[in-house]
């Protein structure tokens, strides 16, 4: 299968293509270039209803949930092979969508390969447990999956934190219907095609496209759902948690962060300097786990500062499909003049730019969605610009003057999903670990993350977990089962 870049994207349910009920299509853009890149679908309520009823009817009469684990396997093996082999054009088709890098989006594919290749693995060791009971009993619980779940992917990696979920949930043999996000639909499509070619029935992954307030709250309150899977902002994540907890539906949100990334004294500035780079400016900064907020101790921060700011100075920017381009533009024009009324923010506050802060003017960026990496000083600790997620290529740097400050001004933050702590002193390092309020803490290590390691904020970073060994439990239910071996009179 070779995937190109079409003139029109439908829906896909029940293993086929089919257009949106009301015949309406939504223009997508190139970030880099604002021009039209495609027309996608625009699904609407009765869509969201008839995919969930087709998810259904495929997981009560498909053999799906009920075969031996190891032809799930099999078939999601399958899936992974055929990605693989179309890595380079899904990569393609992700950065003209999205805007990222091709570079980024060949490493995002080949972590979707990972994944399905991880959860295959685990498909087949969906197990339950036996329990000592009094008298002549034998108990033992079962392992199944839910019935049909609800996934709302987010823009900033379209595949990856699309399969993050959905994968584990066939895994577990649900049925299950994606929602991408509206400006990035186009590899949850290709790959729902490739996913029928790899053997996986007809209607077991559906993909529906639309604007999340239609759409995504039709298919969370449609009878049918037993799980929703979330990852985007807290106000979107708190309304969905809503109405799926109406229906005590389970939900499993991820809903962003403000990293905060602790530089102590005797750390690697060259090091240090080159992961916070990363951190920040990679996916243009549209990242649920950048770290934006860099806490330095004082003798360090004018060389980490001048070494991240010439980082920011000397990336090259461009469209993500040229090559040796190094940041791509954001994803929109909308999220553009988000950040940058953002950086607009920190200077009425008194904050200073020692680098970017604006918009890129050259002839060959200026009509796409192009901020200049930004390194931001001097902010004060109550502007919004410390305090709420960006979601763009902009650090805000802060000092401190010993490890407990660093600590405090760490967990200052209603967020809690990533931090990192750069040091020589290992024992310093597992100490401020576990002093963080964070569902991830990185050690001399840029934000990293595998399949096979759990990805989970605390406090308003989000609800429940995934990947690693236990992302299967949240697709599935326990039962318990009691057999009475012995027969005659009941022991009192």
């Amino acid at each position: 299968m070779a995937t190109t870049l079409e003139t029109a994207y439908d829906l896909f349910i029940g293993g086929k293509d089919q257009p949106g009920s009301t015949g309406e299509q939504r223009i997508l853009l190139d970030p880099a270039t604002n021009e039209p890149l495609a027309r996608a679908a625009l699904g609407s309520r009765d869509d969201a209803h008839a995919a969930m009823e087709v998810a259904d009817r495929a997981f009560r009469e498909s053999n799906w949930a009920t075969e031996d684990g190891a032809r799930r396997g099999r078939a999601l093996w399958k899936l992974a092979t055929l990605l693989e082999a179309n890595a380079d054009a899904f990569a393609r088709l992700e950065t003209l969508n999205q805007g990222k890098p091709l570079r980024e989006a060949r490493g995002d594919i080949g972590y979707v390969v990972r994944t399905i290749e991880y959860f295959a693995g685990l498909a087949d060791k969906v197990e339950g447990e036996t329990i000592p009971v009094p008298g002549t009993r034998f108990d033992y619980t079962i392992r199944e999956p839910l019935g049909v779940t609800v996934h709302i992917a987010p823009w900033n990696y379209p595949l990856v934190l699309a399969m993050r979920s959905v994968v584990p949930a066939l895994a577990a043999g649900n049925a299950v219907v994606l929602k991408p996000a509206s400006l990035t639909p186009l590899t949850a499509v290709a790959l729902a095609r490739l996913a029928k070619e790899a053997g996986i029935p007809d209607g077991i992954l559906n993909v529906v496209l639309g604007n999340g307030a239609e759409v995504g709250e039709a298919l969370v309150q449609d009878a049918h759902c037993r799980s929703v899977t979330f990852t985007g902002s807290g106000e979107v994540g708190s309304r969905l948690a809503l109405l799926a907890a109406s229906r005590l539906v389970p939900t499993t949100l991820e809903l962003g962060g403000k990293g905060p990334v602790l530089v102590l004294p005797d750390a690697d500035v060259d090091r240090a300097a080159k992961a916070i780079g990363y951190g920040i400016f990679g996916n243009a900064g549209q990242m649920c786990w950048a770290a934006s907020r860099l806490l330095v101790h004082e003798s360090l921060r004018e060389p980490l500062v001048e070494r991240v700011r010439a980082i920011a100075d000397r990336l090259k920017l461009g469209p993500g499909i040229q090559d040796g381009v190094e940041m791509g533009p954001l994803v929109s024009k909308e999220q553009a003049e988000h950040v940058l009324d953002y950086i607009e923010v920190a200077r009425a506050d008194g904050g200073k730019v020692v680098a970017g802060g604006s918009r890129a003017t050259e002839d060959a960026l200026r009509a796409g969605n192009f901020v200049r990496p930004t390194v931001l000083v001097d902010v004060p600790a109550t502007s919004r610009v410390v305090r709420e997620e960006i979601f763009g290529p902009v650090l805000v740097v802060t000092s401190f003057r010993d490890v407990d400050e660093a600590v405090r001004l760490a967990n200052d933050t209603s967020f809690g999903l990533l931090s990192a702590v750069w040091t020589r002193d290992l024992g310093a390092a597992h100490s401020v670990a576990r002093r963080l309020e964070s569902g991830m803490v990185m050690i001399n290590e840029s934000p990293m993350t595998f399949p096979q390691t759990p990805f989970a904020g605390v406090k308003s970073s989000g609800l429940g977990y995934e990947q690693g060994l236990r992302a299967l439990e949240p697709f599935t239910r326990r039962k318990n089962v009691l057999v009475q071996l012995g027969g005659g009179k009941r022991p009192a």
